[in-house]
């Protein structure tokens, strides 16, 4: 892409590589080179630093006049961007961020996963990194320290939850440390795995240090209450949305997206459990006594994790070549997608991480399990694969990174909103049941239940952090307000998702405020646009140029998104 430095398309470019400088982890994981070696800092000092880059950058935006049509959208999309994470640090919510899905200790942790380790020039690179790891803790520690005395510290639940995570992490709850698994690989006898063992063990230590900080030193200081109120949440949604929602709307939107999905899945549930000959074969089955059925067939059944790595990939592999060309253009570059079970001590669930620029680091789906489980079921799954791989976040993640003419490296690269990104992947779960993928009723109430999940994070998420009401009519608690064990009790008794996956939901969702939401309301934008749009052209609706359309323009909050898409 031509750009200039006044331009809007370079200062964003500008401002990628600044901050890639300023933030070696984010560098590492948008692929930016230079900085593998080193930690983001993550004291006071490091983070008055970032927010005074993206004032700078903000200020060059505005000032800024777009060239054309495409610096003008991308010039509404970093102004929304950076401006709510500027929001955030001058709320003082950067500083004290602690959950325990995603921040500062995950992003430390889970940035050695993306490191090659193919030559002994890479391994020095990762003896480097890991020797940095105590001086970056203790950065970390003293930005939540400094948080804490300001009165921003994140609740009990998430402070206690992060320090089991910083046990397992470093072996103190039994077994390796993830860093001494992590240098097992590299070249044996040599002085270079010496610094990578000490490096290890100096990581463990710092892990180990920071778990006892958190239960000794930031737990006393913590609110026991998880509910972090209105106003709180709105910027969080915000940021997670990229809209202004109407919550009295959204909150009762999921109830009724919710009774929907719970209605379809009970006429699924009577097909199986007739099928399998159960006890209620003539009707009226439970969505428990259907997943039962099939919990118990062998045919949706892998055994061992790496038998799930397996079945993940060859199911990845299969959906790449068949929707290609077909229902979705895709170079050569995206064609790889690698799967991988992640390392133990993170949250139950997949998640996914893009390619770098250059597509030598491959886009990847991670599945991270219970370490001692041994049996999966993959009725459930099938529909996770879709999510994470194609057409999910892989077609749409690796597809605005290969948007080089197109898109500023802010654009492809830094761009993340959670509505947009989520919403894709939900309604990409909802085109593969459109296009005749999902057939097959056990894996229909697979997808069905994850999104009868989605639906239920809408009101929960919501309800819990409001606290609000539970309606009428409802069948659950009628009349009384949202509490974190009554969301516990919810997804247990109204979904048929894994109970471990279902009590780490619920951490997260307390963690994360506003995030729980977006892939269900994002999904309905994505549906909303798209019957706009056949509504608009008629019988010259094209889906697949939609879709193409769609996902190059990259990412953006939703209401950019609704003003874009309605371009289309």
């Amino acid at each position: 892409m031509s750009t200039t430095a006044a331009g809007v398309h370079g200062i964003s470019n500008q401002f990628v590589a600044d901050y890639a400088a300023a933030d070696p982890l984010t560098a590492t994981f948008i692929g930016t080179p230079g900085y593998d070696d080193q930690l983001t800092d993550y004291s006071p000092d490091g983070h008055r630093a970032r927010r005074e880059l993206s004032e700078r950058a903000l200020a060059e935006i505005t000032a800024a006049q777009p060239a054309d049509a495409s610096e003008a959208a991308a010039k509404s999309v970093f102004l929304e961007r950076v401006g709510l994470d500027v929001e955030l640090h001058r709320a003082g919510l950067r500083e004290g961020e602690l959950n325990v899905i995603a921040g500062p200790v995950q992003n430390l942790r889970e940035v050695f996963d993306l490191m090659p380790t193919d030559t002994p020039e890479q391994w020095a690179t990762i003896a480097k990194r890991l020797a940095a790891v105590p001086d970056a803790v203790a950065n970390l520690r003293t930005g939540l320290a400094h948080s804490a005395d300001r009165g921003k510290v994140a609740a009990l639940r998430q402070v206690s939850r992060v320090a089991e995570q910083c046990d397992t992490w470093s072996g103190r709850s039994g077994g390796k440390s993830y860093f001494a698994s992590l240098v097992e690989g590299a070249p044996a006898d040599t002085a270079l795995r010496t610094d990578l063992e000490a490096g290890a063990q100096a990581a463990a230590e710092a892990y180990a240090d920071l778990a006892a900080f958190l239960r000794d030193d930031l737990a006393p200081k913590a609110p026991g209450k998880d509910a972090v109120g209105e106003d709180v949440y709105r910027l969080w949604s915000r940021y997670f949305t990229g809209a202004r929602l109407d919550l009295a709307e959204a909150y009762e939107w999921g109830w009724a997206e919710f009774t929907r999905i719970e209605a379809e899945m009970k006429q699924v549930a009577n097909r199986i459990t007739r099928a399998g000959g159960g006890s209620r074969a003539t009707g009226g089955a439970t969505l428990a006594e259907a997943a039962a059925v099939l919990d118990a067939d062998p045919r949706y059944r892998v055994q061992g994790q790496d038998g799930l790595q397996a079945w993940m990939q060859q199911l990845s592999d299969k959906a790449l070549l068949d929707v290609r060309d077909v229902h979705f253009e895709l170079p050569d570059e995206l064609m790889r997608l690698e799967c991988r079970i992640a390392p133990p001590g993170g949250g139950v669930g997949a998640y996914y991480t893009g390619p770098t620029p250059d597509f030598s680091r491959p886009g990847r789906m991670w599945w991270s399990v219970p370490a001692d489980k041994t049996e999966f079921s993959t009725w459930r799954e099938v529909t996770t694969v879709y999510h994470e791989g194609v057409p999910g976040h892989h077609l749409q993640v690796a597809t605005a990174v290969y948007q080089a003419e197109k898109l500023n490296d802010f654009q492809r690269l830094m761009c993340w909103v959670s509505g947009h990104g989520e919403g894709w992947a939900l309604y990409a779960e909802r085109l593969m049941r459109e296009l005749g993928y999902l057939e097959d009723d056990g894996d229909l109430l697979g997808m069905l239940d994850a999104h009868l999940f989605r639906a239920a994070r809408v009101i929960i998420d919501i309800g819990m952090h409001l606290e609000l009401e539970i309606p009428r009519g409802t069948g659950f608690h009628e009349g009384e307000r949202w509490t974190p064990d009554l969301g516990l009790e919810f997804m247990l008794t109204r979904t048929i998702t894994d109970p471990a996956h279902v009590r780490d939901e619920i951490d997260r969702y307390l963690g994360w405020p506003g995030q729980a939401p977006s892939y269900k309301l994002g999904e309905r934008l994505w549906l909303a646009a798209r019957d706009d749009a056949k509504a608009r052209h008629g019988a010259a609706f094209d889906l697949k140029a939609f879709h193409k359309d769609a996902l190059e323009m990259g990412a953006m909050g939703l209401d950019t998104l609704r003003e874009r898409l309605a371009e289309l």
